[in-house]
């Protein structure tokens, strides 16, 4: 039987059209964006790491002239962000292998790397550094302590894990990152626990 974070990838495979409906356009993480844009250069390249459908973060940072490449485990979400925005670098690719040769100014996991269990998750940090040009900005979001949550989406159970906020300190200075800030359910941004770190 599929675990429920095995079925994550599935779930939005089939539900990529409901996602985007219910994603739209609304920039709740505006500021946060606003803060990670500010340890960048202005024209410094961007991965999306769990794109999605490329709105509305990919569009909002393409519009402020960078440059995004984006990455999803569901090839229904890159065949959406082709569409919308055939100029862009869409690949559809499984975050927990993603070795793109490549290293970029700034790194993004908004609401994807937090589907993966507390074991993938460990195993990501050295992903990012590998990918994280000097001086690169990391924006990511996490559970606010150890354990697993059973979501629900489009009628079916979604998988949440998350670390210790302990661990995700000591992951990211083991990987060369030092953490900017980091707010556990931000009133101001839907409830989300935020990490902005910079690498090097």
């Amino acid at each position: 039987m599929t675990s429920p974070a095995d079925a994550v990838i599935d779930l939005y495979q089939r539900h990529a059209a409901t996602y985007d409906g219910l994603r739209g356009k609304l920039l709740m993480e505006g500021p946060w964006l606003a803060r990670f844009r500010a340890l960048l250069a202005p024209d410094a390249t961007i991965l999306d790491i769990g794109c999605g459908t490329g709105q509305p973060i990919a569009r909002h940072l393409n519009e402020q002239g960078h440059a995004v490449t984006g990455v999803d485990s569901a090839p229904a979400m890159i065949a959406l962000c082709r569409t919308r925005f055939p100029e862009g670098d869409w690949q559809v690719a499984d975050m927990r292998r993603l070795a793109l040769g490549r290293r970029f100014g700034g790194l993004i996991a908004w609401d994807s790397f937090f589907h993966l269990t507390p074991e993938d998750q460990r195993a990501m940090f050295k992903i990012f550094a590998n990918h994280a040009a000097p001086g690169a900005a990391l924006l990511f979001t996490s559970g606010p302590a150890h354990g697993e949550a059973i979501g629900s989406f489009a009628g079916e159970a979604l998988y949440h894990g998350s670390l210790d906020p302990q661990e995700y300190r000591a992951l990211l200075a083991e990987n060369g990152f030092s953490v900017i800030d980091h707010i556990v359910e931000d009133p101001s941004c839907g409830g989300h626990t935020i990490w902005l770190a910079q690498h090097g």
